[in-house]
């Protein structure tokens, strides 16, 4: 009995050995013809091809390298792992188990676990690969489902949607964005009950709620209701994305998750309509941002009602849930460091004025080779998924359309290029790093459109607070020691025990020693 799955078969890499059988054994007088019925071209030929086949031979490997298949065990075994630890925490193991090349399977579907950064590069550079993988119920569930940008498996409609995008994070002038950053982290400042206990983790997303709600749509908000709204459609998104049809087929558990989603998705369709109502009662409209944009889109017929509150909640959601979390883990990692932290005031106090200017932003070196290096060593997403659009080859190995692709960056980071992969230096940035080993944000046709804006924003937030406060966490709280889970993203465990213990003293920077609580 044939015990390899026909999957296992199919991703059998390329090679020749059994056309080299073919050349050897084409001619029914080979065997009978002598030495002397061979032309010396012939023999030259043939020996050609004899070397070339051996020295293909020692490159090819038999299958993937992955958990076995046995009788359907294997794929249940490596699914239910995906399901119970977190996409994350799953692809992590596999690879340090495997290797940077590993055959997994979700949801009964053959997955690659890539962290080779030959092969990284080869996928996010391929326009097909410009689709992802998830559950189309969950998708649908939450929202996602041929809308938005996130996780728009529907190519075409993903293409036309992501010029808006791009518009909307690329067109604000640094400046602008500079002045948004900095006059809302100071005014999250200024609100503050005290500065002996503060909850650095809903500071962080106030203001970014702020940042983009003041750049992309412009209407006045709840930061406070919304961001609670968008905690539970995140943690509805981590809990649906990869879950089989057959956990949709009960009702009660279907209708919560869509229970949770439909709340931010009705709080956001009220901003976009106070959106609308302020464009059409508007003399005129000096500022054509994001919604706006949008809601022109809508009314030409170019785009759905959901679709523009789909796109309208994505802009919302994507700083809450990766950039103030990548903020958090660098204070934390800032502290681990006082030789680093040193360095980087004294490079604020010398660069940037009474006012952070677009100017500075490029002098700010140590700035930035420390936010690389953060986003290197402890990023929020450390992974991302695609599916094969096309049968495609990489690295020898043949990957059928239809292919489910995790591209392990977090762990790529820390096994190729860095002088110091395991170790959180800035020396690991002190040389320019080539594209394809350091993918924070992906690379090619599906990287992430808000990458530049991104970087702006963290730098202005930082210069902000650190230019007036140290930040100092309670004592013995490190990275390495922060509850933490992995799923879609790295989130440090929020309960209530826990809520506490992530609180941090905020002390004025005319205080010379910081003293841990």
């Amino acid at each position: 009995m044939d015990m390899i799955s026909p999957c296992e078969r199919a991703m059998t890499p390329v090679g020749l050995d059994t056309s080299g059988a073919d050349l050897v054994s084409m001619s029914p007088n080979a065997t009978a013809v002598g030495p002397s019925g061979i032309s010396p071209s012939t023999s030259t030929l043939l020996l050609l091809v004899c070397v070339l086949l051996a020295a293909w031979s020692r490159t090819v490997k038999t299958t993937v390298p992955g958990p076995s298949f046995c009788l359907g065990l294997g794929p249940l075994l490596s699914y239910l792992r995906f399901i119970w630890t977190g996409i994350g925490t799953a692809s992590n193991y596999y690879s340090n188990k495997y290797g940077d090349i590993v055959r997994v399977w979700v949801d009964g579907e053959e997955t690659l676990i890539l962290s080779r950064a030959s092969a990284v590069h080869h996928v996010l550079k391929n326009g097909h690969y410009t689709s992802r993988f998830g559950s189309k119920q969950g998708l649908a569930c939450i929202g996602m489902y041929e809308r938005g940008i996130i996780f728009n498996n529907n190519v075409s409609q993903w293409k036309k949607i992501r010029p808006y995008f791009n518009r909307a994070l690329t067109g604000p002038g640094v400046q602008q964005t500079v002045d948004v950053c900095s006059s809302s982290t100071q005014t999250h400042l200024n609100d503050l009950d005290g500065l002996d206990q503060v909850d650095v983790l809903s500071f962080l997303r106030g203001t970014v709620v702020d940042i983009s709600n003041r750049l992309f749509l412009d209407v006045p908000v709840n930061e406070k209701e919304l961001m609670v709204k968008i905690q539970k459609y995140f943690d509805t998104w981590q809990t649906v994305l990869i879950k089989p049809d057959i956990y949709f087929k009960f009702g009660w558990i279907h209708k919560a998750h869509k229970a949770a989603a439909q709340e931010l998705q009705d709080a956001i369709e009220n901003l976009v309509e106070q959106k609308r109502k302020e464009m059409e009662q508007a003399d005129k409209l000096d500022n054509i941002n994001f919604a706006a944009e949008l809601i022109f889109a809508q009314n030409h017929g170019e785009l759905s009602a959901e679709n523009v509150r789909q796109c309208v909640l994505e802009m919302v959601i994507a700083a809450p849930d990766t950039l103030s979390v990548s903020l958090f883990f660098m204070l934390l990692l800032l502290k681990q460091h006082p030789d680093v932290e040193l360095q980087l005031l004294q490079e604020i106090d010398t660069v940037v004025g009474k006012r952070l200017q677009k100017g500075d932003l490029q002098k700010l070196k140590v700035l930035e080779s420390f936010i690389n290096e953060s986003l290197r060593f402890h990023p929020v997403v450390d992974f991302t998924m695609r599916r094969a659009l096309t049968d495609d080859i990489i690295e020898g190995y043949r990957v059928p359309k239809g292919t489910n692709i995790i591209l392990n960056t977090g762990h790529m980071h820390r096994t190729e290029f860095f002088l110091k992969p395991n170790e959180f230096s800035l020396e690991n940035f002190e040389r320019n790093t080539p594209r394809r080993y350091f993918q924070p944000f992906g690379s090619g046709p599906r990287s992430c459109v808000g990458k530049h804006i991104a970087m702006v924003m963290m730098k202005s937030i930082l210069v902000t607070l650190l230019s007036q406060y140290t930040v100092c966490p309670h004592e013995g709280l490190t990275l390495d020691r922060l509850p933490q889970t992995n799923n879609l993203s790295q989130q440090p465990v929020e309960s209530h025990q826990e809520g506490e213990h992530l609180s941090m003293r905020f002390l004025s920077r005319h205080r010379k020693s910081c003293k841990t609580l």
